[in-house]
């Protein structure tokens, strides 16, 4: 459901909630109503369609039972829940409601997911097959330098402008979740790529009239879009024949493991990645205890 199309007054007073106090993006805003939307046709479908200001603690037990019921994943179930918990808060806290009856809701346990990582050769295959005598090919390559260089969201990826972008200096200025900015350094081969990109091909694009600031255009001239990119990684994958299940995230997950891996701090890894906390970035240390494992199994003669 577009946040634009919210027809249910609290819900629309939620989403603006969400905007303007939470600084979320409209795609976690849609994420957000989607999952509430969902408890609301359960309510109406399939429960007692009670009125909101009387839903309770069992009502809510028994939705959470119904998530069970129809084998949605832990993790997905996690996400509604949690998104069910911040709806009845903000209805609470906007005197709505007279109690929030997700207060004691515990969310469901999820197992440690490791993340996919791919190796530096894998990102250097994927490279080699991108066709750098195509209109588009050395966008393609300053794409997945930078996904690896800086360690970006996709989001931060295709946002990034030229305001953005400090060469001399080797940074750029990052704006993550909540439009919190950050600094990341970033290497010379991928400034290489973005300069050769911006002075060689992208000059040739058709730009679009409130698009000029981008740095990634499509061929059209308009801001390149998550999907065009989340494509563009499946196609260079398929290409080199890695077979890993991988999105443009894989570059982030890769980037913070390498560091890990390589002995950088993990307070480090955290400002760089724009972690809120700690506690996020420390997956990265199991990927790198599987890495370490993995070399003692290969390398040690008691294992050999």
């Amino acid at each position: 459901m577009k946040t634009r199309n919210i027809t249910d007054p609290v819900l629309r007073s939620f989403s603006t909630f969400l905007m303007l106090e939470k600084s979320l993006s409209e795609h976690s805003i849609e994420a957000y109503i989607h999952d509430v939307g969902l408890f609301m046709r359960w309510n109406e479908q399939i429960a007692s369609n009670k009125p909101l200001r009387d839903i309770n603690k069992n009502d809510i037990h028994s939705f959470v039972q119904w998530l069970s019921d129809i084998s949605l994943a832990p993790s997905s179930q996690a996400r509604i829940i949690s998104g069910l918990k911040s709806y009845f808060a903000f209805c609470f806290m906007d005197g709505i409601t007279n109690g929030n009856p997700t207060e004691l809701i515990e969310l469901p346990r999820l197992g440690k997911h490791l993340p996919t990582v791919l190796s530096l050769e894998e990102i250097e295959k994927m490279l080699t097959c991108i066709d750098l005598s195509k209109a588009d090919g050395h966008r393609n390559k300053a794409i997945i330098e930078t996904l690896y260089a800086c360690g970006l969201r996709v989001t931060e990826l295709v946002n990034l402008s030229f305001a953005d972008l400090y060469f001399d200096d080797e940074f750029i200025r990052v704006i993550g979740k909540g439009n919190k900015e950050r600094l990341v350094p970033i290497g010379q081969e991928a400034i290489k790529a973005l300069k050769l990109y911006i002075e060689k091909s992208r000059v040739f694009f058709p730009v679009v009239r409130s698009h000029e600031h981008f740095i990634f255009l499509n061929q059209r001239g308009k801001q390149l879009t998550r999907a065009s990119v989340f494509n563009l990684v499946k196609i260079l994958a398929e290409a080199a024949g890695i077979k890993k299940n991988i999105s443009p995230h894989t570059f982030r997950h890769s980037f913070a493991t390498h560091l890990v891996e390589n002995g950088a701090d993990l307070r480090a890894v955290q400002e760089l990645l724009g972690h809120a906390s700690i506690t996020t970035t420390e997956i990265y240390t199991h990927l790198s205890r599987e890495f370490l494992r993995d070399v003692v199994l290969k390398h040690h003669p008691m294992y050999m």
